[in-house]
């Protein structure tokens, strides 16, 4: 089932991830209505409108259901292709169109009729696939950056792993195991290799267009002119989305959902970040409706403390990593600002196919 976290309002097409599901069964007695299908478009309908999503032809499932905070659309492909449409109602104009066109204040709105009296421009069909062409070459390039961003964090948690954990670090045939651990390494909690502070408030009313980026529990949501937390920073969800943990390369301000490293206690922020993550890997936070996690519960957390030398060559190949991530985020942010000027200005006409 397709809900608000799949969909976004950033020209991002599709976020495969924390579904939830209903049966084949129920899906056939009362959802027959709701299933999508790769080319569908989804629209939020109450509460964040302009987030618009397309199910991609080759996702995790065949088939979707939308909620009923949803609206699909299924294009007369004869006439228009998907991605077409897609790109110009998801574009900064297409959303602030959706947006004009929304009922009610507090929780604004738009229903199927909304939806079907929305006009759109629809040039040839070769025309559109010539656009669209142009604008999956960016997207085509900063998912690939994106997949290269999900292995180099990976290989970087697998090596902590291979250190900390199965205890196979640079030179462990030469140190004795004494007690259940090896020589020289320390039995201690979280809270002595650093502290945790849960984040401020900051409601959407308050923020100011800025270059600092808001993390929540779910990671970059939003940026503000002001920060409250300094560079490296490392995040994690303090309720809402639980056991992700987010390095934050810049100054930014941790939002109320989560937790931020306040002090590192003299140990890197890379070593930090790669510790948490292990910790907390799986962490669901029980079965309340809404999960959280509590800091001095994770500050007892045992945890083993190597020596300065070990956790130093860690941290330097960590370094090396983390900094070849934010070298391709950049990339990734460039790329955006390139496919966002060419947007507009393809779908008007102004740059001819």
């Amino acid at each position: 089932m397709i809900r608000g976290s799949n969909l976004r309002d950033d020209l991002t097409r599709f976020v495969a991830d924390e579904f939830v599901y209903v049966t084949e069964e129920r899906t056939r007695e009362k959802y027959r209505a709701c299933v999508v299908q790769a080319g569908d478009l989804v629209f939020t309908c109450w509460g964040t409108i302009g987030q618009v999503g397309i199910i991609p032809e080759e996702g995790p499932f065949e088939q979707y259901v939308v909620s009923n905070k949803q609206l699909k659309l299924r294009v007369d492909q004869k006439r228009v292709d998907p991605l077409f449409l897609y790109y110009q109602l998801s574009s900064a104009d297409g959303v602030a169109y959706i947006n004009s066109r929304a009922k009610g204040t507090a929780v604004p709105g738009i229903n199927l009729g909304i939806l079907k009296s929305i006009e759109v421009a629809v040039p040839p069909l070769q025309v559109q696939k010539d656009i669209v062409r142009i604008l999956s070459a960016y997207d085509d390039l900063i998912e690939c950056n994106n997949r290269r961003m999900a292995l180099l964090e990976e290989s970087i948690h697998l090596l902590y792993r291979e250190w900390f954990v199965y205890l196979r670090f640079p030179g462990h045939e030469r140190v004795e195991v004494v007690g259940g651990g090896p020589e020289g390494w320390g039995r201690v909690t979280l809270g002595d290799i650093l502290t945790l502070k849960r984040g401020y408030d900051l409601p959407k009313r308050a923020r100011v267009p800025g270059n600092v980026p808001i993390v929540s529990s779910s990671g970059i949501t939003g940026s503000h002119h002001k920060a409250k937390a300094p560079a490296p920073g490392v995040v994690t969800g303090r309720y809402g989305t639980l056991g992700q943990v987010y390095f934050i390369d810049q100054e930014f301000w941790p939002l109320n959902t989560a937790l931020y490293v306040r002090d590192f206690k003299g140990h890197s922020p890379q070593f930090c970040y790669a510790l948490l993550t292990n910790h907390l890997d799986g962490a669901d936070g029980g079965k309340a409706a809404v999960p959280g996690v509590n800091r001095n519960a994770l500050h007892k957390l045992p945890v083993l403390q190597p020596p300065p030398a070990v956790e130093d060559g860690f941290t330097e190949v960590a370094k090396g990593v983390l900094e070849t991530i934010r070298a391709l985020r950049v990339q990734n942010e460039k790329l955006r600002e390139a496919r966002d000027l060419l947007l507009p200005r393809l779908m008007d006409g102004r740059i001819p196919v």
